[in-house]
């Protein structure tokens, strides 16, 4: 006898569903073909222990299991239950009417219970375009599921829930999930605020520029000066994330198995990986391609600390996903493409010791030593970079203060409004939502100066020896800072403003 159970695999980011087939037939021996990989293979044992402690068994006969299309590499766990399912019905002993209006996923444990699967997410939202009527899937993974409107999804702690599901019509409890309530629902708590942070207002003020126009930026100070603790609290100023953006970034998420018990992400995703990590672990890749930490920092921030200790290779792998806001990779067989639209925070001493030109430092670095150290940052990485700002350590007085800063939430109101404005300036503009994603063209045409405007930014780069790359940097930052103040046009006190954030392109720093 032949039964077909329906399960779902992942690429990238997206699922596509796949057919299990099961063929019970007289002889003797278990067949299962349609490219497995090791763990799929090794499911036969967890079945056999699962329905046997459960009142079933695998028949003593001749078992064929499909894994159809048979081309396609199939990976990981989750099949177990759909597998299992398939082997009950083909061998009669339970009903198997409604099987196939359902996806039916989950790793079985050898007493019968499901463990969670990784993409949940992806495979609900691929479910519902393909018609099913449910989804059958671990409990810790029914809240992501759920996210996704007209399925049924149905979270189950064990496989005789399944079965009586099917065979003796017993019903499954339904997940539903308000997504809207859900998503505006910590909106206004940040985990880490700005009020905490005492003094340092000309860096908030950076922070705050940075956040309305999607600048990438670099805080360069000494050791213990806030870089980290600044960096940390950036996310809680960039703007509400649509509810396309939360689906986007809930299913990078959902891909590495991150979203446990939790429904759509509302805040957006902060990460910060250690400077030992390798290039594949940053842009994504593996035998099997999974997304990299620039893909997780999608639509949020990705955090470099220590910017110079990181390998000189893994940092130039960011210059493409800088600028093309996505990362394929690609195999022999398929290639995938991830989203990486991320705001780059990057934070570094002025030199090894932690001390550049300040007398009483505990540590002095030779001149080799410092230009060595900064070597390690390449001209093209430092070019995606638009704000470079210095971070001075806080006097006591500061911080020694009971009065608190202002906090994320009144921010936000400011960079929510500059970046409405931006949204309309280039609604006719495919790929253009901020003004860090404004090319030469643009810059040309959005920023415009008058003639003392000019004047002025044309001294400064004589006098401070600003490189050519900074030219657009400064226009597009200019540019942000007018929209924060609601000004149409760009003038000399945005402009004064913005020549103070290129601080690494002056002599001195990087020649």
């Amino acid at each position: 006898m032949l039964s077909k159970v329906y399960g779902s695999a992942v690429f990238g980011v997206e699922a596509q569903t796949i057919t299990c087939e099961v063929n019970v037939d007289t002889g003797v021996g278990y067949h299962l073909v349609g490219l497995p990989d090791n763990a799929i293979k090794e499911s036969n044992y967890r079945i056999a222990a699962a329905l046997l402690n459960n009142g079933y068994r695998i028949p003593g006969k001749k078992i064929t299991l499909n894994l159809a299309p048979a081309d396609l590499r199939k990976e990981g766990s989750a099949y177990d239950l759909t597998l299992a399912l398939g082997i009950l019905t083909a061998s009669g002993q339970i009903n198997s009417e409604n099987l196939e209006k359902y996806i039916i996923m989950g790793e079985l444990s050898l007493d019968g219970s499901l463990q969670p699967i990784k993409g949940a997410l992806p495979i609900a939202i691929k479910a519902q375009e393909e018609g099913f009527e449910g989804f059958i899937l671990p409990k810790a993974n029914a809240k992501e599921a759920a996210i996704v409107g007209d399925l049924k999804v149905y979270g189950v702690e064990n496989i005789s829930e399944v079965i009586e599901f099917f065979d003796k019509g017993t019903p499954l409890e339904q997940t539903i999930i308000d997504t809207r309530a859900e998503f505006y629902k910590n909106l206004d708590f940040p985990e880490f605020d700005f009020s905490d942070v005492k003094g340092q207002e000309s860096i908030k003020r950076c922070m705050e520029i940075a956040a309305a126009g999607g600048h990438n930026v670099i805080l360069i100070g000494p050791p213990g000066a806030g870089k980290t603790m600044l960096a940390k609290r950036l996310p809680s100023i960039l703007p509400p994330m649509t509810l396309h953006e939360a689906l986007e970034t809930t299913k990078i998420h959902s891909v590495v198995g991150r979203i446990k018990n939790m429904g759509l992400m509302s805040q957006r995703p902060f990460r910060s990986p250690h400077h030992t990590i390798s290039d594949v672990a940053l842009v994504g890749g593996g035998s099997y391609p999974q997304p990299g930490e620039i893909s997780l920092s999608h639509n949020g921030v990705l955090f470099l600390d220590e910017l110079p200790e990181f390998k000189r290779g893994v940092l130039e792998v960011l210059r493409q996903p800088l600028e093309d806001r996505e990362v394929t990779i690609s195999r022999a067989r398929f290639t995938v493409t991830y989203p990486s639209s991320f705001m780059l925070v990057a934070s570094m001493n002025p030199s090894p010791g932690g001390y550049f030109n300040d007398p009483d430092a505990p540590v002095t670095s030779s001149p080799a030593e410092m230009q060595r150290y900064l070597g390690k940052i390449s001209g093209p990485l430092l070019d995606r970079i638009d704000i470079h700002i210095e971070v001075t350590p806080v006097p006591f007085e500061k911080l020694s203060e009971d009065r608190k800063g202002e906090g994320s939430v009144e921010i936000r109101k400011r960079v929510t409004k500059a970046r409405e404005l931006q949204t309309k300036r280039f609604l006719e503009l495919e790929n253009v939502h901020y003004n860090a994603q404004m090319n030469t063209k643009q810059i040309r045409q959005f920023c415009q100066l008058d003639k003392p405007s000019k004047e002025l930014l044309k001294n400064a780069m004589e006098r401070l020896n600003l490189s050519a790359r900074a030219y657009d940097r400064i226009l597009k930052v200019a540019r942000t800072i007018a929209d924060l103040e609601n000004s149409l046009e760009v003038n000399g006190n945005h402009i004064g403003e913005a020549i103070q954030y290129r601080s690494l392109d002056r002599e001195g720093w990087l020649g």
